[in-house]
Parts: structure tokens; sequence; C-alpha cells
């Protein structure tokens, strides 16, 4: 049975997820908007259509599924249903984690200014490269994934429970490896795009805070827009890194179960885990000008349609 606080839980992560829904429509409606006509799409473009893509399938499954899990709460906890779930949404948390984390590798050798040959290799391949490290994603997304469909979630789920005197220690290894697989596995997909969020994040914010330094000493007193722009470049940057580190522990902790399902930890990292990647969308949005536009430009053109289907 599902208590109030869980419920409040849930509403507040569908209001969350819609809002997710909302920005990240308008990020896949700029970024698109801008590929149109043209032969090559920028590397941006290709990581933040990615991105905002597998967010906004991501939210509105999440959204989907918050709502089944409270209108239909005993049709919901059925093996093949939650199987199926868990195959989805782990696949849809790892490509948007994986994504996320090539945007910030992307941030960084666009923008870092060192002089190491390797980051200046990267530099002039990044446009080449960027196909390749997006399919390689979803394929580690799908990988990840796999396991579920081995029905290992339900292993994970009852690897405690009480097992049969006969064939016992046969049936304990069974699961122990397989177990061990799916832990293998998911911490591969995970782990990784983390790894590269972190250490492209503080490389950048390294380089920023010096170039900054720099600015500010030889600033002559009056504003400078430039100062200002890096200043506002290191606060989203830092933006990023806290909330796909919140996001990378909130899918850890509700992916293996740390706490049981519908109690008050698990509903207080479901709210967490819904406010992320919603989170990591109005800093693009705020951090980038195009996308700020793009809300002023839908609504000029629909008031503009209704002038003119009323005349």
């Amino acid at each position: 049975m599902m208590t109030s606080f869980a419920l409040l839980c849930l509403s507040i992560a569908i209001i969350e997820s819609m809002a997710g829904i909302l920005g990240n429509g308008i990020i896949l409606a700029a970024s698109s908007s801008s590929c149109i006509g043209r032969k090559t799409r920028p590397p941006y473009d290709m990581i933040v259509i990615s991105l905002s893509l597998s967010a906004l399938i991501l939210q509105s499954w999440t959204t989907l599924d918050f709502l089944m899990n409270i209108f239909y709460e005993p049709f919901f906890y059925t093996e093949n249903l939650i199987r199926a779930t868990n195959i989805i949404s782990t696949f849809l948390n790892y490509s948007t984690l994986w994504f996320g984390a090539w945007l910030s590798v992307f941030y960084c050798i666009k923008v870092a200014s060192f002089t190491h040959s390797f980051f200046i290799w990267l530099k002039h391949r990044i446009a080449r490269l960027m196909p390749w490290m997006l399919l390689t994603s979803w394929l580690c997304s799908f990988t990840a994934a796999i396991p579920f469909a081995w029905d290992v979630y339900s292993v994970h789920s009852n690897f405690t429970a009480p097992l049969p005197m006969t064939n016992s220690s046969a049936m304990r290894t069974t699961r122990k490896d397989n177990l061990s697989l799916f832990i293998l596995l998911s911490n591969a997909g995970i782990g990784m795009p983390l790894i590269l969020s972190v250490l492209s994040s503080v490389l950048l914010i390294w380089s920023l805070w010096i170039h900054t330094r720099r600015m500010h000493n030889n600033a002559s007193g009056f504003r400078d827009p430039s100062l200002e722009a890096h200043m506002k470049a290191i606060k989203s940057v830092c933006s990023f890194l806290i909330l796909y580190i919140i996001y990378f522990i909130c899918v850890h902790v509700i992916l293996f179960e740390v706490f049981s399902p519908l109690s008050k930890g698990d509903s207080i990292f479901v709210v967490l885990r819904a406010a992320c990647p919603t989170g990591h969308t109005i800093v693009l949005i705020w951090s980038n000008p195009k996308f700020r536009k793009m809300p002023a430009r839908i609504w000029h053109r629909t008031n503009c349609r209704v002038r003119t289907a009323s005349m």
C-alpha cells in the first residue's frame, strides 16, 4: 500500500519530469532548427540533440512509470512489467549519463586552453570523432541493460530469499555469478561517464579559473564582459557537475534497491533523480542565448498564426 509521503514524492517527481519534458523540447527544437539546411552537423548540436532527445524520452517514460505506479499499483508489480520497465529505464538513464559526459568533454576540449599534444589532437578531431562517441554510448547503454532481459533483476531481488535444501549450494553459486555479472556490466556502464564528466569538468573549471584570474589582474576597474562571461561559464560547469554527481548517485541507489520500493528513502531519491535532468536542462537553457530565445520565438509565431486565423 502506497503511503501519503510516497504519493507526495511521486507527484513532485511527475511535475519535475513534465518541466524537464518542456525544457528538453525547447532545446531539441532550437538545436534541430539550427541544423536545417546544413550538410554537416556541428558536434555541439549532435551532442545536445542526442542529450535532449534521450532526456525527453526518459522523462516521458518516467512520468508514465510514476502514473502507473500511482493508479495501477497492483498491475505495476507484475514480473514481466518490472523487467521491461527496468530494461528501458536502465538504457535511457545510462544514455543520458553518457551524453551528459560527452557534453562536458566537448566543453573542456573547445574552451580549455591546454597545450598538451593529445589535447590539441582532440581539439582538431572532435568533429570526426563525435558520431562514433555517441554511437558507442548507445551501445554501452544497451549492453548495460541486457542483464535485465536475462531475468537478473528477479535474481537480484530474491538473492536473500531462502533456498530449498536440494541443490541449494549450486543455486546460490549460480545466483551469485549472475549477480556479479549484473554488477560488473552496470558499473562499467555507469562508472565511465562519471569519470569522464568529473575529469573534464575539473580540467575546464581549472582552466577557466586560471584565465579568469589573469583577466581580473589585468582589468582596468570597469566591467569586463569577457570576465563576466568566464565567471558565468564557471558557474554553469559547476552546476552541471553537481547535478551530474547527484543524478549518478540517485540512479545507482534506485537501480540496486538500496531502499525498499516506495519507502521514505526510495521516494526521496526518486524526487532527486527526477529533479537533476530538469535542473541540467534549465542550466543548459540559461547558459545558451539560442535556447533562451526559442520560447519567445515560438510564442511570437503562435500569436502571429492566431491573429492571421482570426482576421
